[in-house]
């Protein structure tokens, strides 16, 4: 599978008008339970701000979308 996005890039949910805007951090291994495969460049862990807090998710990549402003903790 190839990789959608780098770290840095500004993603959100595909679909959602009020989703959070997201800045991923990278890619992460997930394993299937059902084929028991492991899954390299799926999944994104990604970051956001919401009232003060930071949250985190791990998410497919084809259920985002980029933003047109990158850049975040990884700008350069």
């Amino acid at each position: 599978m190839i990789r959608k996005f780098k770290p840095g890039d500004w993603v959100k949910l595909k679909g959602k008008a009020k989703s959070p805007k997201m800045e991923v951090l990278r890619y992460v291994p997930k394993k299937s339970s059902l084929f028991n495969e492991t899954y390299l460049d799926a999944f994104l862990e990604c970051v956001w701000y919401e009232n003060g807090e930071r949250k985190a998710s791990v998410l497919h990549q084809n259920k985002l979308i980029k933003m047109i402003e990158t850049g975040g903790l990884y700008k350069v």
